[in-house]
């Protein structure tokens, strides 16, 4: 005689969020030498491979969050098919918000609604090309003090000569981190290859909260 099975007997292993912030300077001065454009190329590509990713283990999820003249949501955390369609080229203008914005994904990170606790660690993406125009200190005091953000992968880029090196060391904050320095458009290609890398890596890593940056070595044009 064959025997039900009742829903409670049947375990479905859906794969946990795999969360990736990313937070881009559009700053106006991000017009200059073109850099807005390769960004917005970069993130393009980023997003694309991420869609073509087949492993179950972890769901890549992307958020961008933009701070030029103001501070606002470009594109909500969606999964990585949803986010290669809904993104759209930043544009870039006003001046650079840096504390708001880190004060949005801390916030985004501790709503439990959004990254609900099975999620991995998340990855932050911080990419700037200036100083910032409002206070940032107090808000990554905050952001390296959360119990759920300060636990996140980071990693930061700074394009051109102009950009807050320490502060961007201060948001890595890891032994042995090391900001990105970008001095040309393929730069930027480059680092968000490694960015790339990085958070697929971890999504086929049978630990992938212990998992972090692939070596920086390893990425070819």
């Amino acid at each position: 005689m064959k025997k039900d099975v009742s829903l409670k007997e049947v375990t479905v292993n859906q794969p946990r969020p795999l969360p990736v912030f990313l937070l881009l300077d559009a700053s106006g001065s991000m017009t200059e030498s073109a850099k807005i454009d390769a960004l917005n190329r970069a993130v393009k590509e980023m997003l694309s491979a991420f869609s073509m990713e087949t492993d179950l283990r972890a769901s890549i999820q992307v958020g961008v969050i933009a701070f030029g003249g103001s501070v606002r949501n470009h594109m909500p955390l969606s999964g990585a098919e949803e986010a290669k369609n809904k993104w759209k080229p930043l544009p870039a203008k006003g001046n650079t918000p840096l504390g708001g914005a880190l004060t949005k994904v801390r916030l985004m990170i501790e709503d439990k609604a959004l990254l609900p606790s099975r999620s991995y660690r998340p990855t932050l993406v911080l990419v700037s090309d200036g100083q910032a125009s409002d206070d940032w200190k107090e808000p990554l005091a905050l952001l390296l003090a959360s119990p759920r953000a300060s636990k996140a992968m980071r990693m930061a880029m700074a394009i051109g000569s102009d950009s807050d090196i320490p502060m961007l060391e201060s948001f890595l904050s890891a032994p042995g981190a090391k900001v990105f320095c970008s001095h040309e458009a393929h730069d930027i290609h480059k680092f968000f290859k490694w960015v790339t890398m990085s958070v697929t890596a971890r999504s086929r890593s049978a630990t992938p909260d212990e998992a972090g940056p692939v070596d920086l070595d390893e990425i070819r044009y």
